[in-house]
């Protein structure tokens, strides 16, 4: 049997959203197939009875369960769904040592591994499983779509492809000599954590935020280092990754069989995102030469900016996930 790891879990409601009285709240664990026991707050509308359609829900790329993955979480649930936000590896109240790192495998087997609780779990339809990524989380939502079948709807919701933001730049700025220089910072990096028996934390969102920083960096400040969206536990919020936290995303492509996922996908976008080149590519790469297209769509919110699909309730196209969950979870 796989043993459990002990962890902390804060009962107190410490999330950036208020507390939903439809719906009952309570805090899970769930272990993943490398030992690691995730931690996960868990939704489920008040008085529901019977089997439910149940949806995981992760991201942002270094944010935590009580910021908007929570919210989506708590709000699908409003919608009838059973629903969890879990805390990935290594991060947030979850397990893992070291702390702070990620990986495209390990960071995939963490949703996985929140497919095979809600599978198991006595009030959900196994044959009735979805999952919503958010940010980073909806590239590696889709490298889960095309591993698991048992997943039956996907929604990547303001999305980053992690392995080309960190082989390529933001906006695709960076060529070979740049990713060389990258690697070797890296790498000289590896040998001052060893040496010094820890490792050095990267920097979370910058603060206090330069007059000149970019509208995305902005973007970010405006959530993850105000009342708005700050959390102790979340890594944008602090100190960030580890510096050599997300170094294997540089060479291990995410997205490479998208287009062998036979289940429905959603992705979803605002328009004046600067990120939004990744859902429209990420798209187009779906069902390009794809025998699987025709469940399969792209939704641009005009006006949006990336964080306008974190926690803009008027923005997040609540209406459009439900009838699309309720569409493909039935």
């Amino acid at each position: 049997m796989m043993k459990t790891e002990a962890l902390v879990l804060t009962q107190e409601w410490d999330k950036t959203f208020p507390k939903s009285e439809k719906v009952d709240h309570c805090k899970v664990t769930f272990v993943n197939r490398y030992g690691i026991t995730l931690a996960a707050d868990m939704y489920m509308p008040k008085g529901a009875a019977g089997r439910l359609p149940a949806i995981a829900v992760c991201g942002p790329f270094g944010a935590v369960k009580e910021q908007c993955s929570g919210l989506y979480a708590q709000t699908m649930a409003e919608r009838g769904f059973l629903t969890i936000a879990f805390d990935p590896s290594f991060t947030g109240e979850s397990g893992g040592q070291p702390r702070y790192m990620a990986s495209p495998d390990i960071n995939t087997e963490d949703f996985q591994a929140a497919v095979d609780f809600l599978s198991l779990h006595d009030s959900v339809d196994p044959e009735r499983i979805g999952i919503i990524g958010i940010c980073g989380w909806g590239g590696l939502s889709l490298n889960t779509a095309a591993i698991d079948t048992r997943v039956k709807a996907t929604a990547a919701m303001t999305m980053y492809d992690m392995s080309r933001v960190n082989a390529n730049g933001y906006f695709d700025a960076m060529d070979e000599d740049a990713r060389y220089a990258a690697r070797q910072a890296l790498n000289a990096q590896r040998i001052a954590d060893y040496r010094s028996g820890s490792y050095a934390l990267g920097g979370g969102v910058v603060d206090p935020l330069p007059e000149d920083a970019p509208f995305f960096v902005k973007d970010y400040y405006a959530y993850y280092k105000t009342p708005r969206g700050y959390h102790p536990r979340s890594l944008n919020s602090n100190g960030g990754w580890n510096k050599i936290g997300c170094m294997s995303f540089l060479n291990m492509p995410q997205l490479t069989y998208t287009h062998e996922i036979r289940n429905a996908v959603l992705i979803v976008h605002g328009d004046k995102a600067h990120s939004c080149y990744f859902s429209r590519d990420a798209y187009a790469a779906m069902v390009k030469d794809s025998k699987y297209s025709e469940n399969k769509e792209l939704m641009i919110i005009p006006g949006a900016v990336h964080t306008d699909l974190y926690d803009q309730v008027d923005i997040i196209p609540f209406d459009k996930l439900e009838s699309f969950f309720r569409a493909y979870l039935k």
